[in-house]
């Protein structure tokens, strides 16, 4: 090769070297964009939305403490290696190692690229873990209220703690890897013995683990106020501090961090003398001895010293255990009042609460669903997903209403129309929403409707009615595009509509190939039905959207939508601040003992505006996330908003369960639970299900206006009558003002499972009810609901007939009044209330009316004239049906049937 080809050759390879570097580069660089470029769409989410500061926060303090994570077990990691390296070969010779260890250069770089992998690790636990204690801890906000044991604010425990325990627990669980990997490094040959290098290093490690170990001890104190486990075996009365606590757990958990401490330094010293190496099991075994002494001699206390004295014993914590559960449930502020349960029910009382009769809710939720969404979805890919109940003043009468939003499923459109510009392009919203009374039925038992159709129309002037945001999984959809988004069909025609918010995110320049990765989608980036000005509309189910924002928070399951004062719709999400870390409290679920709603959350359902209303603004735990964000928070409510507020059912039935045993404030009534009060049953269907909070619009005694209320009624322990009521109010200023009616002793109130089972017993009621059900038909049994009317009680239950037919619809047939003794069922609620009236009250005008127009057949007390042979006649009837439907003549035997019924009406 001639001088001019050497030099051909080596500019060729210099060349070479300098596109490999670049070529390097670029690919690092891609690599970095194909894995970060998540970030940079999701802050540009976050941005259209005005929120990019929280997620500014949140990724600042993952990087700083991944950071800190990274540093931390890479220079562990790196420090261990190299000193196990460093070890063997100052201990052996060069020719006795394996050419990775002599070789420093190599060596060096292997144990750095372990490190940099251990670094990871540890990174994204750190950061994945720590960022929300680690931000509280530096945002925290004092409670202004401390533990009756240690004197310290409960936001110590709150927030102090657990970052601690975070801190210990990171750094003991990479000491106890880095002990075992030290201990099988030094086990060959018996280094441990050998190397004076080895027993520095291993006793180093023992005595970091030791301090960690009497920090866990030191810390257990505190959190024995947080639990009611006194051993691995048993469990205290009392949730907090116990007797046992005191006397045995908290001086053997102080035992326990003086002997980590000491046991370590005798393990040291012991590694450096290799004449002691095997008293090094010496503070193991003491250690141990103390472990499972304390346990044993914990179990002692608890069987031989409280249990037979247990109330004695406990008196000082159970009193604390009653005081904090009720502050850390909000219990403390519930008002007590007495509620005689007269029989006073007369047309002057209904006259008296006139509004309240008109909201008594004969319809139910659950079957009204299936009505909607065979009635008033018009085609098949629109969808109500739940019916809500909500107020609104109609016509200036305040008004309770069932609504549901009417959204669209592109899941159920045809599957040759489920192209991408159809999901993507043109099906993009759902319309409208249907309303109706819940005290009206029609004459074929449907609700009777105050908004319905489409375009909606009604009672209410909409001027927004897509719906853009929802409850259905929706796919991301791009808008102002090319094409036409489809609106709503009108006869042969569908209606277009254009979106005309600014909340997307444009897809213009850079974004458009940002955004074509994060959906996976060529099209996005190829398609020319997309400009410049179209917008992506990402993350549309509106739970998904609050939880992508606000990751901290949890969220009521049953959204709402509802209607505001300038025609457009939103949806109302109730947002819940819990905790496991509140000191004496009864946990609700898993270790959580703390909850408050404290925060509301509205998604404009056409633009996707997301704001979250402070509604609790003296919660310390907001009062912290405050701090942490507070660009995330609106302090001002809009009236229009207020009015729709609605106290979680959620929220209510944990308050309410733990009220059921935390209102005996007499401590010995309160250990043994004397007066513990739980939720009645009540039958739907054929099954007796546990009854649920429900909403009803009432005039409470002392007060001059009806109004929202959210209420549960009581029974006793292993009783059904009813002993009280809870409600809470959700109007106005009053908004979430609790209150407790109770009911006399020594008074017997009848409870929702004695009138059902009262219901049963009826033999008109029960044997209506069987025909309908030997017919063929399902016959429902909706809510029964109590409705507390002045100093009364009465139960209202509607009677759902639904046919087998697929294509059949559940129908309002019969209502169900009963008060006091009496039992009545008739086919409108109207109709029942006045034979209930003419009942316990025939001497009035309303019974005598009733008796003139209708004779007897409206007086459940008046003989039934040939009585016997109109059986026989029902019996002759009943046998010709059953007889035809076994032969298959369904027609005859549907003939049968409604001759059967038109004589029941007639006995009635």
């Amino acid at each position: 090769m001639n001088f001019k080809e050497k030099m051909n050759t080596n500019r060729m390879r210099k060349v070479g070297s300098r596109l490999g570097k670049v070529l390097g580069v670029l690919l690092v660089i891609a690599l970095i964009g194909l894995f970060s470029y998540r970030w940079f769409t999701d802050y540009l989410w976050m941005d259209s939305l005005g929120f990019e500061s929280i997620y500014t926060t949140i990724l600042s303090s993952k990087i700083i403490l991944g950071a800190v994570g990274f540093i931390l077990y890479f220079i562990l990691t790196y420090f261990t290696l190299s000193w196990i390296r460093n070890t063997y070969t100052g201990h052996f010779d060069a020719h006795q190692l394996a050419p990775v260890l002599t070789n420093k250069k190599m060596s060096r770089l292997i144990i750095a690229g372990v490190a940099v992998l251990i670094g990871a690790f540890g990174s994204s636990i750190v950061q994945g873990v720590g960022w929300e204690p680690a931000l509280k801890l530096l945002n925290y906000a004092s409670f202004g209220e401390t533990d009756p044991f240690f004197n310290l604010d409960i936001s110590f425990y709150m927030f102090i703690l657990p970052f601690v325990k975070f801190v210990i627990n990171i750094l003991l669980g990479i000491a106890v890897f880095f002990l075992l990997l030290e201990i099988g490094a030094y086990s060959v040959f018996h280094l441990y013995r050998m190397s004076r290098s080895a027993q520095i290093h291993l006793a180093t490690t023992l005595g970091f683990i030791g301090l960690l170990l009497a920090g866990m001890h030191l810390l257990t104190p505190y959190e024995s106020l947080l639990t009611n486990q006194v051993n691995i075996f048993q469990e205290s009365v009392v949730h907090g501090i116990s007797y046992t606590d005191k006397i045995i757990n908290i001086p053997v958990s102080y035992a326990l961090a003086a002997v980590a401490i000491i046991g370590s330094i005798w393990m040291i010293i012991a590694l450096n003398n290799r004449r002691k190496l095997s008293s090094m099991l010496l503070p193991v075994i003491v250690y141990g001895i103390l472990v499972i002494g304390g346990q044993i001699a914990s179990v002692v206390v608890q069987n031989f010293i409280v249990s037979p004295n247990e109330f004695s014993k406990e008196k000082p914590y159970l009193k604390h255990n009653l005081e904090y559960t009720r502050a850390a449930y909000d219990l403390d502020q519930i008002k007590e009042k007495e509620h005689p349960g007269n029989d006073s029910l007369d047309e002057k009382m209904i006259e008296r609460n006139q509004k309240t009769i008109e909201n008594v809710r004969i319809n139910d939720s659950r079957p009204i669903l299936d009505v909607y969404n065979q009635l008033q979805t018009f085609r098949t890919y629109y969808q109500f997903n739940d019916i809500d109940i909500d107020r609104y003043e109609i016509d200036g009468e305040y008004e309770q209403v069932f609504i549901g939003a009417r959204e669209l499923s592109t899941g159920d459109l045809p599957s040759q129309a489920k192209t991408w510009v159809n999901r993507k392009l043109r099906y993009t919203h759902g319309y409208g929403f249907a309303m109706s009374h819940v005290n009206q039925i029609t004459q074929q038992g449907q609700p009777k409707y105050m908004m319905k159709n489409l375009p909606p129309e009604g009672v209410l002037d909409i001027s927004r009615p897509q719906i853009y945001f929802g409850e259905e999984k929706y796919e991301n959809v791009i808008v102002n595009s090319k094409v036409d988004e489809f609106d709503y069909p009108s006869g042969d025609e569908n209606v277009a509509n254009r979106y005309e918010a600014d909340l997307g995110i444009q897809l213009s320049g850079i974004n458009r190939l940002l955004f074509t990765l994060s959906e996976g989608s060529m099209r996005m980036l190829v398609s020319d039905q997309i400009t410049g000005d179209s917008q992506l509309l990402e993350t549309r189910n509106i739970m998904d959207r609050v939880n992508r924002i606000a990751p901290f928070f949890e969220y009521d399951e049953d959204p709402y939508i509802f209607v505001r004062e300038d025609g457009t719709l939103a949806w109302m999400i109730d947002a819940y601040l819990t905790t496991d870390n509140y000191p004496y409290a009864e946990n609700y679920e898993k270790n959580k003992n703390y909850i408050r709603n404290s925060v509301k959350v509205t998604i404009d359902a056409y633009s996707g505006e997301v704001n979250y209303y402070i509604v609790n603004p003296a919660d310390p735990l907001l009062q912290t996330y405050e701090n942490m964000f507070p660009e995330l928070f609106t302090k001002e409510i809009p009236e229009d908003v207020q009015k729709h507020f609605r106290y979680p059912e959620r929220l209510f039935s944990i308050q309410a369960a733990k009220y059921g045993t935390y209102h005996m404030t007499n401590l010995e009534v309160f250990y043994n639970r004397e007066d513990f009060w739980q939720f009645p049953t009540e039958k739907y269907f054929n099954e007796d299900i546990e009854m649920e909070p429900y909403y009803i619009t009432m005039k409470l005694p002392e007060y001059d206006e009806e109004e929202f209320i959210l209420m549960m009624p009581y029974t006793p322990k292993k009783r059904q009558n009813m002993i009280s009521w809870m409600g809470v109010r959700n109007d106005g200023e009053n908004y979430g003002e609790i209150f407790v009616y109770r009911f006399p002793k020594q008074k017997n109130i009848y409870g929702p499972q004695q009138i059902e089972n009262r219901i049963n017993q009826d033999s008109t009621i029960s044997q209506q009810l069987n025909l309908w059900s030997q017919g063929g038909s399902k016959v429902i049994r909706g809510n029964l609901l109590a409705i507390p009317i002045e100093d009364t009680v009465m139960y209202v239950e509607p009677i759902y007939i639904e046919s087998s037919n697929e294509t059949s619809l559940p129908e309002v047939k019969r209502v169900v009044i009963a008060y006091e003794d009496n039992i009545v069922m008739e086919e409108t609620f109207d109709a029942s209330l006045d034979k209930m009236l003419a009942l316990i009250n025939p001497e009035s005008k309303q019974g005598s009316d009733d008796t003139s127009d209708e004779g007897d057949t409206d007086d459940q007390t008046a003989p039934i004239t040939g009585a016997e042979e109109k059986l026989r006649e029902f019996s002759e009837l009943f046998e010709n049906y059953q007889a035809e439907l076994s032969e298959g003549n369904w027609e005859e035997a549907g003939k049968i049937m409604k001759e059967i019924e038109s004589r029941l009406n007639e006995a009635e």
